[in-house]
């Protein structure tokens, strides 16, 4: 607290009236950490443009235990090394109090020694692979078995596919979420020569013998699905490649987890009708909250802008971390900690958004159809599930448990009762 803090506190103190809990100097630093140019700008932009919203929002209510909030705005651009600098200059130069950003599995394991090192506080706010549990992340997107695993039992349960197209980008997220999911269609009887798995770089653009590969899975008759965890912007050539080789979702239906109404809004949805996507949320959501959420965003981005799923992810963690730090009357990494066990937030589906003692939220999934307009028409949604950090489809996390409240360990062995730094003990 500086000197005029100080005489303000001791004045009020004195007065008879409280002090307001003025923990950092004003203004508050939110720092946003989002690719704005590269590969995944076509994701990553809309992010920060919805933590611009949210802070704007929340200056007009008052702002934050008497500050306003001032936005922190850097650009990795799509380098994950770079994110790791980004990060640090966030923390170490602008000192901001909390962190919002990332979208790559890759991104954020570049950022979480910087994060873990200075003690800062990182909300992520997209699906990933699970198998990680750090004290200073928040992940407000959805685990495996809030996604990728209830999205193949609706391959498996309503589509009846019975061969697999796993096809990723080449980096971590796709390639543990696969691992999870093959042993998850093996425990399903699913046979190891009905699973097929490619991997391709970031902004890969040539589709078509990866494509013509998926249409020779089926060749013997039986049903084939692609479970996509393609990111970026060569999910466009992608989808081009489907559409100019013929292949509708009747033929062989696609299933993304990286595909929301941000990216469609970029492609011609002609071809893409009746292809699915699985997430927590979707524009089409029909819910009060969600109709104000997205008249705030078209009145300040434009009727055109769409809402998706990490934005709600991203409006559900800001709103958490606002109450916890009120809560704490602090914005102290710590002390807010401590504050988000438990907290609650309404969600855009109609729900109660719950942050547990893993970091993780419970949250609903949703099941989309695409149409013509690029929106989803929902045809499938749970209640709301607890994100798991640890799956129970690969044998060295299945022991595995997270409790950062109770027993202060992201990884916690059920068997022998203690906590285990990494992976690499089994």
């Amino acid at each position: 607290m500086n000197t005029l803090n100080s005489v303000l506190a001791g004045t009020l103190a004195f007065t008879g009236f409280a002090a307001p809990a003025l923990a950092a100097d004003c203004p508050i630093k939110v720092g946003v950490l989002h690719s704005l140019s590269g590969t995944m700008a076509i994701s990553e932009t809309t992010l920060k443009d919805t933590m611009l919203m949210l802070i704007e929002q929340q200056n007009a209510k008052g702002g934050l235990l008497g500050c306003d909030l001032e936005a922190v705005v850097v650009d990795p651009a799509s380098d994950w090394p770079l994110f790791a600098e980004k990060a640090r200059e966030l923390l170490s130069v602008h000192e901001v109090d909390v962190i919002f950003g990332n979208w790559t599995s890759v991104s954020r394991k570049s950022v979480l020694p910087v994060i873990e090192e200075l003690n800062g506080l990182l909300f992520y706010p997209v699906q990933y692979e699970g198998e990680e549990s750090s004290k200073n992340v928040f992940y407000t997107g959805a685990a495996p078995n809030q996604q990728a695993i209830p999205a193949t039992d609706y391959f498996l349960e309503e589509l009846g596919v019975e061969k697999f197209a796993l096809l990723g980008t080449d980096y971590v997220y796709p390639r543990t979420t696969n691992n999870i999911l093959e042993s998850y269609l093996k425990s399903k009887g699913i046979a190891e020569g009905d699973i097929f798995l490619n991997y391709t770089p970031f902004g890969h653009s040539d589709w078509s013998k990866i494509v013509a590969d998926v249409v020779a899975l089926g060749a013997d008759g039986k049903k084939v699905g692609v479970i996509s965890t393609i990111n970026g912007d060569a999910n466009i050539g992608f989808y081009k490649e489907l559409a100019a080789a013929g292949i509708s979702a009747d033929d062989i239906p696609v299933i993304a987890f990286s595909v929301g109404e941000e990216e469609l809004s970029g492609l011609d949805t002609t071809n893409l009708v009746g292809h699915l996507a699985a997430w927590n949320y979707f524009q089409s959501a029909e819910a009060e909250a969600n109709t104000s959420f997205i008249e705030a965003w078209k009145a300040r981005m434009g009727e055109e802008r769409v809402t998706n799923d990490p934005m709600e992810a991203h409006y559900i963690g800001f709103n958490m971390w606002v109450n916890a730090a009120t809560a704490a009357e602090s914005t102290e990494v710590d002390a807010v900690r401590a504050k988000m066990y438990g907290q609650e937030f309404p969600n855009l589906t109609g729900g109660t958004a719950v942050m547990l003692p893993n970091h993780h939220l419970a949250k609903p999934v949703l099941i989309g159809e695409i149409q013509a307009d690029g929106q989803f028409d929902i045809v499938s949604q749970t209640a709301e599930v607890p994100g798991d950090a640890w799956t129970d489809f690969l044998p060295e996390s299945a022991r595995l448990t997270s409790d950062w409240k109770d027993l202060d360990c992201g990884m916690y062995n059920t068997e022998t009762k203690t906590c285990v730094q990494t992976l690499s003990n089994y």
